[in-house]
């Protein structure tokens, strides 16, 4: 699969792009990353989806810090500490992604995923991974072509803040599916319950569920995964893209 590079507000983004199986056109999903980057465990994540009758892309938000390559950790994140220890640099570029740039950024990535030979329609759906929830979240309050929002092991998505996130879905289209972390501190249950209410009082669909193990449990590569929570939040995705997004033929892939 490419690695293309997107033309961006402030410069170049490389962005992964999974396409359908029968290469042919196929709805457009965007892949909004975690913390700790664009790599190999986000690029089987988007085929895997792709799988399903999808062309995803995922681009790299931290384009204006670094390439992917120089980003990536340079230590293997399932030992002991080793997470630990990459997460506080982490943290600095996703603290530097503001919203005001990602009111930027967000219209040129969903343009570039409508652009693409193997993508169909102007509705598409946008899936997020820990800040990436916070992302996919803003993309739906800013665009009505966000038909579908998947929010994954999402930190922060309320907030006391007049900018917090739950409070795009006031102008968002669009159904709504999250996963959220049962040990999570920075998802608590009344922010819970309080992101679901907000969904809800739009008039939108939602599934507000709460997965068992810790933040970050989708990604593999890290000390942080849960099988059957990565499993758990596949099935829910898939649920919402089929039913809000028409699948190109695909295989019934798990």
């Amino acid at each position: 699969m490419p690695t293309l590079h997107l033309t961006m507000p402030d410069g170049d983004a490389e962005a992964y792009l999974a396409t359908a199986p029968d290469g042919g056109p196929a709805p457009g999903v965007l892949f909004v990353i975690d913390a700790i980057g664009l790599r190999p465990r986000i690029e089987e994540m988007a085929d895997r989806i792709a799988s399903w009758g999808y062309a995803v892309l995922a681009p790299n938000v931290f384009y204006r810090t670094g390439t992917a390559a120089e980003l990536a950790p340079d230590t293997d994140l399932r030992d002991p500490g080793a997470r630990e220890a990459f997460m506080p640099g982490a943290m600095e570029r996703v603290a530097g992604l503001t919203p005001d740039l990602l009111a930027r950024d967000l219209p040129a990535y969903l343009a570039a995923l409508r652009s693409q030979p193997g993508t169909t329609g102007e509705g598409v759906g946008v899936t997020g991974y820990c800040m990436g929830a916070r992302i996919a979240l803003r993309a739906a309050g800013i665009d009505p072509g966000v038909v579908a929002v998947g929010g994954w092991h999402g930190g922060g998505l309320v907030t006391e803040e007049p900018d917090s996130p739950h409070r795009a879905v006031a102008t968002a289209r669009a159904a709504f599916a999250f996963g959220h972390a049962s040990n999570d501190r920075s998802m608590p249950p009344e922010a819970v319950a309080a992101l679901g209410d907000a969904v809800a009082a739009a008039g939108l669909p939602v599934v507000n569920e709460v997965f068992p193990g810790p933040h970050g449990y989708s990604m593999s590569d890290t000390s942080l995964y849960d099988e059957e929570s990565t499993e758990r939040h596949f099935a829910s995705l898939r649920t919402l893209l089929d039913s809000t997004l028409a699948p190109a033929a695909a295989p019934p892939a798990g």
